[in-house]
């Protein structure tokens, strides 16, 4: 499987802001199609529920192994979450994944095997298989990485209300990544995602939601 995190480049506040500004008008656009929640909402979650559950494409991408790995093909665990990121992120993404790896610490061994983790790459460029890997392991072995071509990865994320867009050339010469969603989305055994979760969901939250969906599953 797949990962590894960044060395912080410094990035105008007016970036940084912009960032800020397309993060909000996307987050408004999520909850107008899903009903979402801080405290419990629909059947108990604190995700927010997709009532249309989104398709999951079948478009492969290429794992840290070199091996071809699709959303909806080869996510085999009855639960699959996935992440849109990049790992020279200085700030949101680095969190989102710690967040998600102390999740998974507290659910009990059943649920823990019933889960797997998976993480896109909005910055192929330099998130190359390896660097992926390394990048990975830093918050758990088992997590599943994944690079493409961007324009692929884009239209892989749409359908899931990802949002993904090559970010603007920085005088340093890096580039301002801010422009990608950051909730985590569930993939279930019917390639679909019924819940999502935004980049403030805690460790608790997220692990109590995933035994609740993981029971809901193993009763279907």
């Amino acid at each position: 499987m797949r990962r590894r995190p960044p060395a912080a480049s410094a990035r105008p506040v007016v970036s940084r802001v912009v960032g800020r500004v397309v993060g909000l008008v996307l987050a408004g656009a999520l909850v107008a199609g899903c009903s979402s929640s801080t405290a419990e909402g629909d059947g108990g979650y604190r995700a927010a529920v997709t009532h249309d559950p989104y398709p999951v494409s079948a478009t492969p991408l290429t794992d840290t192994d070199g091996q071809p790995y699709s959303l909806a093909k080869d996510t085999d665990k009855p639960v699959t979450l996935v992440f849109f990121g990049y790992s020279s992120c200085p700030d949101i993404c680095q969190v989102v994944m710690a967040n998600v790896a102390s999740a998974l610490t507290r659910l009990d061994e059943a649920d823990r095997s019933s889960v797997d983790v998976v993480f896109v790459t909005t910055d192929p460029k330099v998130d190359t298989e390896q660097h992926l890997r390394d990048y990975l392991d830093r918050f758990d072995p088992s997590f599943i990485g994944l690079t493409g071509d961007l324009d692929t990865i884009a239209a892989i994320g749409k359908p899931l209300a990802v949002y993904v867009a090559d970010g603007e050339r920085l005088p340093s010469g890096g580039r301002d990544l801010n422009s990608h969603s950051s909730q985590v989305t569930a993939i279930t055994a019917d390639d679909t995602s019924p819940l999502l979760w935004t980049q403030d969901t805690s460790s608790a939250d997220l692990a109590a939601d995933l035994h609740t969906l993981l029971a809901e599953e193993a009763d279907r």
